[in-house]
């Protein structure tokens, strides 16, 4: 595939507001996927390629929670061990299973979280000084996490919004810690989905690190954003961020 400069600016353009949109909330690979396929890509090739972003980007969002102190790190192995278990039998589906089952399960997902936003916003932004629960004590967390992880290695796009109902509506986080928690667990099974993905030769690395490089810039901006913003502006984000996952899985 011949990358041309116009190439070259949507790829670091479209990455960089997905690492934002995907730090802050989720769904930035509503733009990055239709961008890669617009250079030509077939869809399962650009669903591969996206997870070098994804990657990088959430690399660069953990060291920075993590430098902020907001990385809570008791309860992180019990959390990522359904995320893990899920991201790869997600991955295994994205693989093998037909791409028209893409669009009805992404569309499904941002409708479910509207819904629940809009019925229930404590669901996912619990007010502050709320009591964490832990994943022993929680057995639907458990559930939460690893759909959440199934669907981010399935499909990628609108995670985070599975993954932050499954960290706040179950566990309580407040939106920043459950942000960072989100990025942890979205670069674990990212790799992991990565990983199978490689081995089936679906990535193709060029346009995959050009637009990492985009994702990382986003995301390191977007880490200084969500500690210094108030929790309603990020529930707002987060609801917007929603709603526009929804008119893109009607389009895309």
């Amino acid at each position: 595939m011949d990358i041309t400069l116009l190439h070259v600016c949507l790829l670091l353009i479209t990455g960089f507001l997905a690492g934002i949109i995907n730090t802050l909330a989720g769904g930035g690979s509503n733009l990055t996927l239709p961008a890669l396929m617009i250079m030509g890509m077939p869809a399962e090739v650009a669903n591969a390629t996206n997870r070098v972003g994804v990657a990088m980007q959430a690399v660069t969002a953990v060291s920075g929670f993590k430098r902020h102190g907001k990385m809570d790190s008791d309860d992180i192995i019990p959390i990522l061990i359904p995320s893990v278990i899920g991201g790869l039998i997600g991955a295994a589906a994205a693989a093998y299973m037909p791409t028209e089952y893409i669009k009805p399960v992404l569309l499904g997902t941002m409708l479910i979280m509207a819904a629940v936003m809009l019925v229930k916003p404590s669901f996912i932004a619990p007010e502050p000084g709320t009591l964490v629960n832990k994943v022993r004590d929680t057995p639907s967390s458990w559930w939460g996490l690893g759909i959440a992880g199934f669907y981010g290695g399935f499909i990628q796009a609108g995670v985070g919004f599975v993954l932050i109902a499954a960290l706040a509506g179950t566990l309580r986080y407040d939106l920043v810690r459950a942000n960072a928690l989100k990025m942890l667990c979205t670069l674990v099974f990212t790799v992991v989905a990565l990983g199978l993905f490689i081995a089936e030769g679906l990535v193709m690395w060029v346009p995959g690190l050009i637009l990492a490089f985009g994702t990382m810039f986003g995301a390191h901006i977007a880490v200084n954003m969500a500690i210094k913003a108030q929790p309603a502006t990020l529930k707002w984000f987060l609801f917007i961020m929603t709603l526009c996952g929804c008119i893109a899985a009607l389009m895309f």
